[in-house]
């Protein structure tokens, strides 16, 4: 008995270790961002294994916020490009997958394995295969270097895994509830508002987020169909920071802890939901 109760002592020890390893390579980057954000030249030449500044400064976020002389900066109006951008898509995303997944996952309907499968095959492709289709179809359209045109583009890249996601998620519900429902006078529809829906909460949640994170993270397909500055989403800013002579660290670093508030903000909102969704479509489907 002591023996089994020592190793299970040793067994912890060594997670937490594992854990305190993972925690630490975690960490370890996000200080050098936040540390070269706070030295007002950037990274030091001589800076050590820990990347604290020895005076720290805000001059990069100044730069960021407010530009320099004679180049006024437009980053607060390019942040609630992304953030407009971002919303939009997941919002879309969600809205059109959720109403067809459910129906992938209840109804017997003609080729929608082989439609499914398909959709998914979609997601193979790297964004910047599609990047002169894109650029093309949004020019006959009249939709090039707007914010409607990017998020078709990234909705349309981001309906198929969210249709996945949701549809196995609806899939692991129990049909059972939903018979109950009808048998009480429900209608479908009703059914599907009143008890799927609510089923499916944490799955909704995290599908959002991991599409809000696609559209707020994603670079080129921004970097291709925009072209005016104030149009600019925050990752086709910050890559200006970095050119081919000149490398604007502090700048760069100061505008990458801005842009994460957002999303740690996301996550912390949708904490309670986050391991409930990402398990939600893995029972059945």
């Amino acid at each position: 008995m002591m023996r089994k109760r020592e190793l299970s002592k040793i067994d912890h020890a060594v997670m937490h270790a594992i854990l305190l390893i993972a925690v630490v390579f975690s960490i370890y980057p996000v200080m050098w961002v936040v540390g070269t954000a706070l030295t007002p030249r950037g990274v030091a030449a001589n800076a050590g294994a820990f990347p604290i500044p020895s005076s720290p400064s805000l001059e990069n976020f100044r730069v960021v916020f407010s530009g320099t002389a004679g180049h006024p900066s437009l980053f607060w109006h390019q942040l609630a490009n992304s953030l407009v951008i971002a919303l939009a898509t997941a919002s879309v995303a969600v809205a059109l997958a959720t109403p067809a997944a459910y129906a992938l996952a209840r109804f017997s309907l003609p080729g929608a394995r082989a439609s499914l499968r398909v959709l998914i095959a979609t997601q193979m492709f790297p964004a910047v295969a599609s990047a002169i289709p894109m650029y093309i179809l949004l020019s006959k359209i009249h939709l090039l270097d707007s914010q409607l045109g990017l998020i078709v583009v990234y909705a349309a890249t981001a309906v198929p895994f969210a249709l996945f996601q949701m549809r196995g998620a609806f899939a692991a519900v129990p049909i059972d509830i939903e018979e109950a429902a009808r048998v009480d006078g429900a209608t479908q529809t009703q059914a599907f508002f009143r008890v799927a829906l609510p089923a499916v909460r944490p799955a909704i949640a995290i599908t959002f987020l991991f599409a809000f994170m696609a559209a707020w993270n994603e670079f080129v397909l921004a970097a291709t169909l925009l072209s005016r500055e104030s149009a600019f989403t925050v990752p086709v800013v910050l890559q200006r920071y970095v050119g081919e002579y000149d490398a604007r660290w502090g700048a760069f670093a100061a505008g990458a802890v801005v842009v994460t508030l957002p999303v740690m903000a996301l996550f912390y909102l949708t904490q309670k939901q986050l391991v409930a969704g990402l398990t939600a479509g893995s029972v059945k489907g």
